[in-house]
């Protein structure tokens, strides 16, 4: 594991392993706890991350995911259900899973008129024959990444996938490979925030792990937290795909298998 670039960081695991109890612990899924895949449907959770979270729940205040998927795929691909304590946030926190129970709104209507648009506007826009769609249910993802040039096939659809998103009253969130259109209004750091404003006591130290561009704003989220005198840790799961997020982390781990070592030495420090 790669050490904290800063005192901040450092301090910020300090508070974590010295009063676990009172700490905030958050997770994106892909790329974070599962490695990235050419086929969205075939995403699994690296094979330690479900004990490392089974592990810790019991330990700390709160462990939370929070990820673009929807919380019941997360659960399924991560082999999280029955991890007592845990909370998944799907869909950029429009959906909660938490005990079994999923509590989840329903799409507003720009997301069904741009599923039925989207067909036409891919042809339209000359988009590869690899270029495939995911379906969310609250939202939908144009992934490129099966395409023989991945971010020229991206770069091409940037704009027209923009308009159509205005269209139907949606936002184009960019990730690795993928443009996502979903509702307005949240995001991962809204989510994280109001996670644990809505928790009954203040958090002792918070830490978000992450691997893309829609984690940016989680780790604004832990740096509003900071400022506000909580001790807070920002972790890069590291890709060659993205480097925005190990910009700005305070420690960059080797892709889900160093987020999984580190989850151990949280609930077990080295001596």
């Amino acid at each position: 594991m790669t050490s904290p670039r800063s005192a901040t960081a450092a301090g910020g695991l300090d508070a974590i392993r010295k009063n676990p109890a009172g700490a905030v612990l958050g997770f994106d899924f892909d790329g974070t706890l599962a490695p990235i895949v050419d086929d969205p449907a075939s995403a699994r959770a690296h094979p330690g991350a479900a004990p490392a979270l089974a592990r810790l729940a019991p330990l700390v205040g709160a462990l939370v995911i929070v990820t673009g998927r929807p919380a019941a795929v997360a659960v399924e691909y991560g082999g999280f259900e029955g991890i007592d304590g845990l909370v998944v946030l799907g869909q950029y926190g429009l959906e909660r899973w938490e005990s079994g129970v999923l509590t989840e709104p329903e799409p507003p209507p720009g997301v069904a008129e741009a599923r039925a648009k989207l067909p036409g506007v891919l042809a339209a826009a000359g988009a590869p024959p690899e270029t495939f769609v995911e379906d969310k249910g609250q939202a939908l993802a144009v992934h490129t990444r099966r395409c023989a040039e991945p971010e020229v096939a991206l770069e091409r659809l940037r704009s027209i996938l923009a308009a159509l998103a205005e269209r139907t009253g949606l936002t184009v969130e960019p990730g690795r490979l993928v443009l996502e259109l979903r509702p307005h209004g949240m995001d991962k750091g809204q989510a994280l925030r109001s996670f644990i404003d809505d928790l009954p006591a203040r958090p002792s130290a918070v830490l978000f792990a992450g691997d893309d561009l829609g984690d940016l704003a989680a780790f604004d989220a832990v740096e509003s937290l900071r400022a506000e005198g909580v001790p807070g840790v920002l972790v890069c799961s590291g890709s060659a795909e993205v480097t925005a997020l190990a910009e700005r982390a305070d420690l960059v781990v080797d892709g889900p298998a160093g987020v999984v070592d580190l989850m151990g030495t949280l609930v077990d420090p080295p001596s």
